[in-house]
């Protein structure tokens, strides 16, 4: 490895949206090294290659180069370390390489280059058609988020970076940009994305891939799971009243959101193709979920005296008889990817789940998978606040008498929206939950072993 590569190495795990922690890298080279701005300081894009024993991951790295010495103090936390001066510089003294993201200066070009429609070397930088991008607009990097790394201009845009990249066009540009078409209300509507070309190593073509988007932002949104963490916090603190009756129930908002859900559902089978799954594809995807119930039982053994039942229901979507209507949905949905703000309820993160290449999540489903993962978030955003306090048996009862009430809100406002009713098709929702609650129980196994007991106590709960 070169000595820029060694560096990225050691930096690269550190990092909060890298896939491969816990894992030695056994070798890391950078697969493409675009210049975005010559010189010093100087920008450049690299898509860093990871293997990691059988996995080879792709990650994309805005680089910053300064000379030494010029690093602004604001900047120190950024920096990767010291480095030879690449060959185009023609310089024999060393160089600062840092993440660039961080670097105002820097990332203004950026938005400038959406704006232009400009192609900078191989990158390409498009605005959406009939958009007019704001430039001129100072970034700051959102803290907190796991996957990528998103940049706020003013109080204007966010500009997603993908971190990790697969090949092809990011499914959340691609749903976003195919609502935006029919003038969704429940978006962070679409102004632009970053793409370059990358070689797909399953089919050894060379496809566009997106590196990342532009969207509005929205300043008066608030989070979905502080909005419902909150309730929950309100009902604890008088755990005696129903749910109805403390003092921040949500039900309300989750009828609201269920509603919201259905209307992107509705307007995604509008715009993007659809389909049937036939009764031999139910029993393969059920056949999938009795495997990972099998891994999940041999790792997790407290997982076993509910395997009878969980069991029973992959077996039951797997003996359907009748074609299940599937469509592109959102993917990954839960709490924590949804807002509210002055105008409702907004949708994010179309992506999917980002450990999975863009082909596989880009297949079509059932939008019920969906409306499970959901459930999944109220029984999560109900329990969570429980763990290290189970010995509290009225906050237990509240736990679950809250997580019923919203589960409730949400499934009649998703129907009442114009979804399928979701009580009128319990044998798939039910797999569904089923699924997504045990692979819960395996990831607390390996990276929150504390938090375990909040899918397994969910699981007694529906199986009970």
């Amino acid at each position: 490895m070169t000595q820029l590569e060694e560096l990225l190495a050691t930096w690269l795990p550190a990092q909060r949206w890298f896939a491969g922690k816990g894992t030695a890298i056994d070798t890391l080279r950078i697969d493409a090294d675009h210049i975005l701005l010559p010189g010093l300081p100087g920008l450049r894009l690299l898509v860093a290659e990871v293997v990691q024993g059988s996995r080879t991951d792709r990650y994309q790295v805005l680089l910053g180069m300064r000379a030494v010495g010029a690093v602004p103090d604001e900047l120190v936390h950024a920096v990767i370390g010291t480095c030879p001066a690449p060959a185009d510089l023609d310089s024999p003294a060393p160089v600062v390489v840092y993440d660039a993201a961080h670097d105002a200066a820097m990332t203004g070009h950026l938005l400038s280059w959406i704006a232009e429609n400009r192609d900078v070397g191989a990158v390409r930088f498009r605005a959406a058609p009939g958009t007019e991008v704001r430039t001129g607009l100072r970034s700051l990097v959102i803290t907190g988020e796991q996957s990528n790394t998103s940049l706020v201009y003013g109080e204007e845009y966010v500009l997603k970076m993908f971190r990790r990249l697969w090949p092809g066009t990011n499914p959340d540009l691609e749903l976003t940009s195919a609502l935006a078409t029919v003038d969704s209300p429940h978006i962070a509507r679409p102004h632009g994305w970053i793409d370059v070309d990358l070689v797909d190593p399953a089919s050894g073509r060379t496809v566009p891939t997106t590196l990342a988007m532009l969207q509005t932002y929205l300043r008066s949104a608030t989070d979905g799971w502080v909005l419902a963490a909150t309730s929950v916090r309100d009902l604890y603190a008088s755990p005696e009243l129903a749910p109805s009756e403390a003092g921040g129930d949500f039900a309300g908002e989750a009828q609201r959101l269920g509603a919201a859900t259905a209307a992107v559902h509705r307007d995604l089978a509008r715009v993007l193709p659809t389909g049937v799954l036939s009764p031999e594809g139910q029993a393969h995807l059920a056949a999938t979920m009795m495997a990972r119930l099998h891994t999940a039982v041999d790792e997790v053994p407290e997982l076993a005296p509910y395997a009878e039942t969980l069991y029973s229901a992959f077996e039951a979507l797997g003996n359907t008889s009748t074609d299940l209507p599937v469509q592109r949905i959102h993917g990954d949905y839960h709490l924590g990817q949804v807002v509210r703000t002055d105008a409702g309820w907004v949708l994010l993160d179309f992506e999917g789940e980002p450990a999975v290449p863009v082909s596989e999540r880009q297949k079509l489903s059932s939008p019920l998978r969906d409306v499970a993962g959901m459930l999944r978030s109220f029984d999560y955003a109900a329990r969570y606040q429980l763990v290290g306090r189970t010995d509290n048996p009225a906050l237990v009862t509240a736990a679950r008498a809250w997580a019923q009430r919203n589960r409730e809100a949400f499934c009649a406002g998703y129907t009442r929206g114009g979804g399928i009713d979701p009580d009128l098709h319990q044998v798939v929702l039910r797999a569904f939950e089923y699924d997504k609650a045990v692979y819960e129980v395996l990831y607390e196994a390996r990276h929150r072993p504390h938090w375990i007991s909040i899918p397994l106590d969910s699981i007694t709960a529906l199986t009970g």
